[in-house]
């Protein structure tokens, strides 16, 4: 170029606008504005973290984290009874948890987790991405830390925020609780199926067996079942159980790839086997024991329905397991089939003590709350005939040296009843059963056979309200009636009642209140309640003693006779039948164990269609049919291994007494039925004694005992039980039981 031409164009240059240089100009300047824009955005974002992050607590644990199950256990501290809890879980310590297992759950859920600072950045971008493009923020971010803090601290919704929060509080708790804390609360907190929360809780729904034994093949299938429970639990099908086999392969790979496993412990890691699911429920017949358990817990040991249901209880109870166990045999073997509408009760109780061994309610607590053995009532029958020995004895009027007239039918003017249904009943008739004549017995004879004249004459002496007292301070807590016929057993008792009163006699007249519960701990032993024995000296030792003779007579040679022939060691009791068989009873003891078995049908009121006079295979169901049959099949189990003791020998107080002289009651002198009595009566004469106390030799005619019937196969009813009505009168005609 010429220097005319550059100076031509720098002439141009200088005659250029202001304005054409300053748009360069800023065309060149956007790009720094950009960067610092982004470098304030930035500043702000790090500054905006940095408040969040200061002002983001960690909350306090959530309901279904804290929540853990209360296991009540047998008598033995050991033997699972059954599960109480909303949440099924029991945590433990990550010792407990073998290192081949949190290594299956590292190399299933995050394998860095030892290195990282409790999140992934480029998880947290992937789930970011996922949000913006419109789905929900649920992939990605979720480190082993991360799942920690949603399901320990936070609710289960899937948004941003809530995962903005997560990220937050989790980088917080890495730099709080070391890793090893974090992983152990995780391994007790995640949802692992079947109900199970928490990794010990899963080993034993899906292996039945603590966490500590569990294999690297069974840690691999629990780390594959965390991602989605109904996936990957073979029970629900076979496609199930190839995903978990998939799973867990791949689990078991990683393992190795990360030098956790060798190749050789890799082979042998085969799929496991399974148990069958168990739901945790309380249904069954040991349904019955729990709810008991839970009431006394609630009542007795004060803890709210939270403190038991999600407290994480260890609550042992009173309940021997094979004693339970030989309670629930002895009813499904006993009960006849076809028997429709039959129901049962049993109660087991330690004399001395109040501690309950063995409860059978009924079939299946799930299907029907109605506790047999602790909430119906039923007419006593002749098992009430103690109380009145008892009553008569206290008197100071008769010994069990003294013989009384057992014909049958007799007339008392205490037991008339104008308003009775028959005349017989309204002139004060007492029948045996049968109308069989006894002729004259000892008490302990008239015990044996339950003779219904003899034991009217008894509560003549002793009268109704010394009776009524005397059951109710052996044990019986229902409403009891002071007149004449409650000899007889008209009074409604409960099953529970009569074993505890009968425990009293075993324990030489000390009574002891019933319970379930004989400890409690909670996990983080922060609670822990032992019980004590509640006992008080009711009866007189040596009048026991006397009392409980009578009644091994029962047991020997009468009414209870089979159970003698087939229990190897000392035992007392009585039978007992209301009238026209609405009721039936065995209730015994050895000196170690007290048992009541109490019977009835349908609702257990007075209606026709509820006696127990056509059961199949048996007939009229008296005490000395099923009832003793079902106890002895039970104590011969029950005592199993217990020693031999004897029973106190008879003191026989009161060994001058002579029954107090008042009318003779009229004997018709036989099966006569409904003679009128004479209006005149001779006076009763004075026993014979003699200077020893020897009992009069047992009468050799004594009733057939009740053939065993053909059908064995067990029965159970299905009937519904709802509350039973009250007491019904007797009508004196006394079934011998």
């Amino acid at each position: 170029m010429s220097s005319t031409s550059r100076s031509r164009a720098e002439a141009n240059r200088r005659r250029e606008t202001p304005a054409k240089r300053s748009k360069g100009g800023n065309r060149r300047s956007w790009p720094r504005r950009i960067l610092w824009t982004l470098l304030a955005l930035f500043v702000l974002g790090v500054a905006g973290l940095g408040v969040a992050y200061a002002m983001t607590d960690v909350p306090k644990p959530n309901e279904v984290a804290t929540a853990q199950t209360s296991v009540v256990y047998f008598s033995d501290g050991k033997s699972e009874l059954a599960r109480i809890s909303e949440y099924n879980r029991e945590s433990v310590k990550l010792a407990q948890v073998p290192i081949h297992v949190q290594r299956a759950m590292l190399a299933a859920e995050d394998r860095n987790f030892y290195e990282n600072k409790g999140i992934s950045p480029t998880g947290i971008a992937r789930a970011v991405w996922v949000a913006v493009k419109g789905g929900q923020a649920t992939q990605g971010g979720s480190t082993i830390t991360q799942q920690y803090v949603k399901n320990y601290f936070l609710s289960q919704d899937r948004t941003l925020q809530r995962k903005a929060r997560e990220i937050l509080i989790s980088v917080k708790i890495d730099g709080q609780q070391s890793k090893d804390q974090i992983l152990e609360n995780y391994l007790n907190t995640i949802y692992y199926g079947r109900g199970a929360y928490g990794i010990q809780t899963a080993s034993k729904a899906y292996f039945g067996k603590d966490v500590s034994k569990i294999t690297p093949a069974e840690g691999a299938f629990l780390a594959s079942a965390i991602r989605g429970p109904s996936f990957y639990d073979p029970r629900l099908g076979t496609e199930q159980t190839k995903n978990a086999q998939t799973r867990s392969s791949y689990i078991l790979d990683a393992m190795v790839a990360q030098g956790w496993l060798t190749p050789q412990q890799r082979t042998a890691a085969v799929f496991p086997k399974f148990i069958p699911y168990q739901a945790p429920s309380a249904a069954g017949p040991n349904g019955y024991i729990v709810q008991l358990v839970k009431d006394e817990l609630s009542k007795k040991v004060k803890l709210t329905e939270a403190d038991i249901s999600s407290g994480g209880l260890r609550i042992t109870t009173t309940i021997d397991k094979p004693k339970q166990q030989a309670a629930v045999d002895a009813v499904d073997n006993r009960m006849p089939e076809g028997a429709t509408g039959l129901k049962v009760g049993l109660v087991s109780i330690k004399p001395g003590d109040g501690a309950v061994q063995a409860l059978y309610g009924g079939a299946d607590y799930a299907k029907n709350q109605f506790n047999t053995a602790t909430d119906a009532t039923m007419q006593a029958g002749s098992v009430f005939k103690v109380f009145t020995l008892i009553a008569a004895l206290q008197s100071g009027d008769v010994s069990i040296r003294n013989s009384f007239d057992g014909s049958s039918p007799q007339y008392f003017d205490e037991f008339e009843n104008p308003a009775g249904e028959t005349d017989f009943n309204r002139r004060g008739g007492v029948r045996n059963f049968n109308n069989r004549d006894w002729g004259r017995l000892t008490v302990p004879q008239a015990t044996a056979n339950s003779v219904n004249t003899i034991f009217a004459r008894l509560n003549i002496i002793a009268t109704p309200k010394k009776t009524a007292a005397a059951a109710a301070a052996a044990g019986i807590t229902t409403k009891l009636n002071a007149n004449y016929a409650n000899v007889l057993g008209s009074d409604s008792v409960k099953v529970i009642d009569m074993a505890n009163a009968y425990a009293t006699l075993a324990a030489k007249g000390v009574r002891a209140t019933p319970y379930y519960v004989k400890e409690v701990a909670s996990t983080d032993d922060s609670f822990d309640f032992k019980a004590k024995p509640v006992t008080k000296r009711v009866f007189d030792e040596d009048l026991v003693s006397d009392v409980v003779y009578s009644m091994q007579q029962v047991v020997e040679r009468g009414s209870g006779e089979y159970a003698g022939d087939r229990l190897d060691r000392e035992a007392a009791g009585k039978t007992g039948t209301s009238s026209d068989n609405y009721s039936a009873w065995f209730d015994g003891f050895t000196p170690q164990l007290a048992t009541a078995v109490g019977m009835y049908k349908g609702d257990g009121s007075v209606k026709e269609e509820n006696q127990m006079d056509d059961v199949p295979g048996w007939g009229a169901i008296t005490g000395g049919t099923i009832p003793v049959r079902l106890w002895t099949d039970y104590m011969r189990v029950a005592t199993e291994g217990m020693e031999k003791l004897k029973f106190p020998e008879p003191a026989y107080i009161n060994k001058d007494a002579a029954p107090k002289q008042t009318q003779r009651p009229q004997s018709t002198g036989g099966n006569t039925g409904d003679t009128p009595r004479p209006t005149t009566r001779a006076p009763e004469p004075t026993p014979t004694r003699t200077s020893e106390p020897t009992p009069t030799p047992t009468p050799t005619v004594q009733p057939e005992p009740t053939p065993e019937p053909t059908k064995t196969k067990p029965g159970k009813p299905t009937v519904p039980v709802p509350t039973l009505p009250g007491p019904t009168p007797s009508t004196g005609d006394e079934p011998q039981g």
